[in-house]
């Protein structure tokens, strides 16, 4: 995903803009495509803000968070559960079919991480 443009250089684009330059000059004159400049303008016209629109998916809104507390359980109970098994018991309980590595992301989100010890033990546990 591709980073929004500073505010500052929004704010300097605006200027240029306000001061009577054209779109394609501004974004001449800044190094940016037209397209962006024209977008900037709508943004300021339809918000009143020249702020970036937050990007991705808000927290907690994927199909996996009603059962954040279903899987903690399940790590806890038994810290040493592969992905694949948890996937497995989820799909079981929940009727949920979920990648192991989403799975993983959504338990290191909630605070679980994965160590390896000498004996080659691997346990999820939760970060302090």
């Amino acid at each position: 995903m591709g980073k929004s443009y500073s505010l500052d250089l929004r704010e300097r684009i605006f200027a240029e803009i306000d001061g009577g330059s054209t779109r394609r000059f501004a974004a001449m004159v800044f190094g940016v495509s037209p397209s962006s400049v024209v977008r900037l303008v709508q943004r300021q016209q339809t918000t009143g803000s020249l702020a970036p629109a937050p990007q991705g998916r808000p927290q907690g809104s994927g199909k996996l968070a009603p059962h954040v507390e279903f899987l903690v359980a399940e790590v806890k109970a038994r810290p040493d559960i592969t992905m694949p098994e948890l996937a497995a018991r989820l799909e079981a309980e929940a009727d949920i079919t979920a990648h192991p590595s989403s799975l993983s992301r959504v338990l290191c989100a909630v605070g679980f991480t994965y160590k390896k010890n000498t004996a080659g033990d691997a346990k999820r546990t939760f970060r302090r």
